[in-house]
């Protein structure tokens, strides 16, 4: 039986998301930031390739490097140097909307490249740091992280509805010519009805809801940023995807690109509603 790329993404999809289910809600924090670290340093491998590097010695010498920051992170003692970290990952998540602002169409340039090399270490490292700061906020630290990846699942999935129902005026077509801002509405519509179940569940009041909902919709929005950033890359060095590992999805970058944005500004929301400490 020959599958097409669409059934090859669903079946790919029903098999990662219960893993991703067990290992949020069933594993020690240790093991999830250990888990997921890996899922990263995986990614790792692929950024290397979008930053130019070819030669095996130099791409494991980019995720020793990576290893070693998310280390690093995770001898931080106090939440208020994770808060400031997390802080200087948005602050990147910003630059990267300003770069994204294109009106030439996009010349590859393939071969090694410094900076968007560098630009991996809050892209990468500044998620785990997020995602294992929520994981380890318990009681309703797994549950948080699963909220996350639900929001972001919901957010893809009305984004690519509603552009394929509505979708006319291209969001970025120098970069991803299927996106449209049909679907970033969809998205931030899916986001905001999510954004109130976080709020009622969290039982915030009144104003912390209309807060929550903010929250939502603008961790959508960075999702959506983090996707077109990785196109960037991916143009740049002139490839079409960041690997082949995921059948229908290509790398484990390009499955995860709307969460590495999307995380770390999730989690200083909730730490700015006093959800976390």
């Amino acid at each position: 039986m020959d599958f097409t790329s669409l059934q090859w993404r669903v079946l790919t999809a029903l098999i990662l998301a219960p893993l991703a289910v067990l290992a949020v809600l069933f594993l020690p924090t240790a093991g999830f930031a250990l888990a997921l670290g890996l899922i990263l340093l995986g990614a790792a491998w692929e950024w290397s390739a979008l930053g130019g590097l070819t030669g095996w010695s130099a791409r494991m010498g980019f995720v020793a490097l990576i290893a070693a920051t998310m280390i690093l992170l995770g001898l931080l003692p106090a939440a208020g140097v994770a808060a400031l970290l997390l802080v200087v990952t948005l602050g990147w998540w910003v630059l990267a909307v300003w770069l994204l602002r294109l009106d030439d169409p996009i010349v590859p340039c393939p071969g090694p490249a410094p900076a968007r090399l560098l630009a991996g270490l809050p892209v990468l490292a500044g998620p785990w740091l997020a995602m294992t700061h929520l994981h380890a906020a318990l009681p309703q630290g797994p549950a948080l992280v699963l909220f996350l990846l639900v929001l972001i699942w919901t957010a893809d999935s009305a984004a690519y509805f509603a552009g394929r129902r509505w979708g006319k005026a291209k969001l970025a077509p120098l970069l991803s010519p299927g996106k449209t801002w049909a679907g970033v509405y969809g998205a931030g519509a899916g986001a905001a009805l999510l954004g109130l179940v976080l709020g009622y569940w969290l039982q915030l009041s009144p104003l912390a809801l209309v807060a929550a909902v903010v929250l939502c919709l603008v961790t959508a929005f960075i999702s959506v940023v983090g996707d077109l950033f990785e196109s960037l890359l991916k143009r740049l060095q002139g490839l079409k995807d960041s690997g082949r590992l995921l059948p229908g999805h290509g790398g484990l970058l390009d499955r995860i690109d709307s969460l590495t944005a999307a995380a770390p500004l999730f989690a200083l929301g909730l730490l700015w509603l006093g959800v976390l400490s």
